[in-house]
């Protein structure tokens, strides 16, 4: 799992902790296994952990909560993605401007 795929799922079920793993998914725009070996994976690392209840028509529900650490890795995850997109702005404005240059060259 990528970090910005770590840091949707995070930041979803932080927002929404009874989110179900389909709405998740689709959401994601992945696939039902994937969300759910998602979560697997994180409840496997302590990151997030899953609280049964019942709603109001007698079903088995969950709520997916961030732990102490998971809240930590949220925050490393975040950091690591945010400076991975600011380099790909970067390089994408230095692209942008080559581009322009070339363009304005062969208009003289």
């Amino acid at each position: 799992m990528n970090d910005e795929l770590q840091h949707r799922i995070f930041k979803i079920i932080e927002q929404r902790p009874s989110i179900n793993q389909r709405e998740l998914s689709r959401e994601l725009g992945i696939s039902l296994g994937k969300a759910n070996y998602c979560l697997k994976a994180l409840v496997g690392k302590g990151w997030v952990k899953i609280n049964n209840f019942r709603n109001n028509h007698n079903k088995l529900a969950y709520a997916y909560i961030l732990t102490p650490s998971g809240i930590d890795e949220k925050a490393s995850v975040t950091l690591r993605y945010l400076k991975r997109k600011m380099r790909e702005y970067d390089e994408l404005k230095l692209a942008v401007e080559e581009l322009k240059k070339e363009l304005s060259l062969k208009e003289v």
